[in-house]
């Protein structure tokens, strides 16, 4: 056990902080949900563009509660506040070995992280949902990209992020297993034939739309964090 606590505190060395006033903007800023706000507004409208009718749009928008609801739910008021493990920026074995940025050391506790697994869960259920290669490889990035901050601000170890990542994906994959039972019963065709359409009937040309969204957010994040 002292090994892989001493392995986790490692991997944090290496992720934690920098000599970089830019990076430490940067970090800043991709951490916030305020960020990613027209990520979530680009999926929103691909899911209301290629889904026929209403019941089918909410059966999504109430699928992704479900995700959130399971995900953040279960790490904030059930496991974090059982294990209690401090933030490495809080914990008074390590505080003071801790790069922090803008005195930002994060409330509650850390084990596991709600970043990790609600942006993971949200990517894995939208992976299976539209099946585009791009589109799962930038919303895998992008979760990744939100654990990477987490490690960068001292606000969570490395096996904060590995449990949330598990629990994310698992949360993810059994909400979307919900989904195709709730959607096949209400329309059993499925399967879409046509180079336009991935196979679960999504315009691909959605989901560039998308990929640029995420892309322009993090150019934004870029200049933002320079001039900031």
């Amino acid at each position: 056990m002292q090994t892989l606590v001493e392995l986790d505190q490692n991997i944090l060395s290496f992720f934690n902080g920098s000599s970089s006033l830019f990076v430490d903007n940067l970090a800043l800023i991709l951490t916030s949900g305020l960020t990613w706000i027209p990520l979530y507004l680009s999926l929103l409208y691909v899911v209301i563009k290629n889904n026929e009718t209403m019941k089918q749009i909410m059966l999504i928008i109430g699928c992704v509660c479900l995700c959130i609801l399971l995900s953040d739910g279960i790490a904030d008021f059930i496991v974090k506040p059982l294990v209690a493990r401090p933030r490495p920026s809080n914990d008074p074995l390590l505080k003071y070995t801790i790069d922090v940025v803008n005195g930002l050391r994060g409330t509650q506790y850390s084990f596991f992280s709600a970043h990790a697994s609600n942006t993971f869960c949200i990517a894995v259920f939208f992976s299976l949902l539209i099946r585009k290669r791009n589109f799962v490889i930038a919303m895998v990035a992008w979760s990744l990209i939100n654990c990477w901050t987490r490690m960068y601000l001292g606000l969570h170890y490395p096996s904060d992020i590995f449990v949330g990542l598990l629990w994310g994906g698992g949360v993810g994959i059994f909400v979307y297993f919900i989904y195709i039972k709730t959607y096949l019963c209400m329309h059993p065709d499925f399967n879409y034939i046509s180079s336009q359409y991935t196979s679960t009937g999504y315009n691909r040309i959605d989901m560039d739309i998308v990929l640029l969204v995420l892309v322009l957010t993090l150019l934004y994040a870029i200049v933002r964090a320079l001039v900031f």
